[in-house]
């Protein structure tokens, strides 16, 4: 049996109005504990979602969104299920507005300027949105009901907040990257999207901002154990997560010890 494969056959909810949407459950974290199966959910946007889709959420539990987006996507593709409680901490995708932007007025960016872009997009979370992510794990730590956090396409500001609880809750990096990069399987970019782009940003181009890389992950990585020593001191000093905070997130989102 390919136990990769399973999990995350296991791992993937199919939405009709979402394509990356999955359960974080599964994962070995701290103390060879696996992470509890659906508690905490990530996934592209949800403004799409249809009634068999919320039925669908209703039956897992699901009572609380924590939208990552920036104010101008959360306008264009707002939502309001009622059997969801909104969080919304604010994360704008401001650089890779201004290289659309550019794509548009005739500018141009090479691939190697994208990645270089995108790589700063990671480091901005480190720099500029700490205290975002803490306010996301805070609210994990205020509340046990099931969660999903998400941005637009669930990949950057989705894929650093999901690290970061990996993490915090011991898993490997190994694992962190293997859930990081499923994105790439998983998200399917939206036609009209798709169209809208083809006229303004080479595919080549298209093809860095719309998929996940290792090397995005890795500048935030960096970033932080340059700044800050590492993850675990990064957790501690940055994001408020000390020893008594740590202790409760692992109680709430690991399974007991055998």
């Amino acid at each position: 049996m390919d136990v990769a494969r399973t999990t995350t056959a296991q791992r993937h909810i199919r939405l009709q109005g979402s394509s990356n949407f999955r359960d974080l459950g599964g994962y070995i974290g701290h103390q060879g504990r696996a992470l509890r199966w659906g508690k905490v959910f990530r996934s592209d946007h949800l403004a799409d979602l249809q009634p068999q889709d919320l039925q669908r959420l209703a039956a897992l539990g699901l009572s609380r969104a924590v939208d990552l987006r920036g104010h101008g996507e959360r306008a264009h593709l707002n939502y309001d299920w009622p059997q969801l409680q909104q969080h919304h901490l604010c994360i704008e995708p401001t650089l890779v507005q201004e290289a659309v932007a550019l794509f548009r007025s005739g500018g141009q960016l090479s691939v190697a300027d994208t990645v270089a872009l995108m790589q700063e997009t990671y480091r901005s979370f480190v720099r500029e949105y700490t205290p975002t992510f803490a306010q996301l794990l805070t609210l994990l730590l205020e509340d046990d009901r099931p969660l999903v956090f998400h941005c637009t396409a669930g990949k950057d500001r989705t894929g650093w907040a999901a690290a970061l609880l990996l993490h915090a809750l011991g898993v490997q990096r190994t694992q962190i990257e293997h859930d990081y990069l499923l994105t790439n399987q998983l998200y399917q970019r939206p036609p009209a999207l798709v169209a809208q782009a083809a006229g303004h940003v080479p595919h080549e181009v298209l093809q860095v901002l719309w998929t996940v890389q290792l090397p995005f992950l890795d500048s935030a990585y960096a970033l932080v154990e340059r700044e800050y020593g590492g993850m675990d001191a990064y957790l501690r000093d940055a994001l408020g997560l000390h020893a008594n905070a740590l202790q409760e997130l692992r109680a709430r989102y690991l399974e007991p010890a055998a």
